[in-house]
């Protein structure tokens, strides 16, 4: 019986080595699931930035045509006012 004893000491030990194994993987695979995470989180934030970069630079554009706008206006009344001189 002693060379059965040594043979189920040996495989408990491996089958501790193994699930040794198993957990520090398990704990690699969550690290890389909290990177997905963040990344998709972060490319969420891209997303979202760019989208509000898009409109404000289509507002400034707009606000731009519209001084540009006044400008000539602007131009227009000072040509219609009698000049003293």
């Amino acid at each position: 019986m002693v060379a059965w004893d040594a043979v189920s000491i040996g495989a408990l030990l491996l089958m501790g080595a193994i699930l040794l194994v198993l957990v520090l993987q398990c704990l690699g695979l969550r690290e890389l699931w909290k990177v997905a995470l963040d990344f998709k989180r972060d490319v969420r934030r891209a997303r979202i930035w760019e989208m509000e970069n898009r409109e404000l630079r289509s507002a400034l554009r707009a606000e731009k045509a519209h001084i540009e706008q006044l400008q000539r206006k602007l131009l227009i009344l000072q040509e219609l006012l009698p000049t003293d001189g």
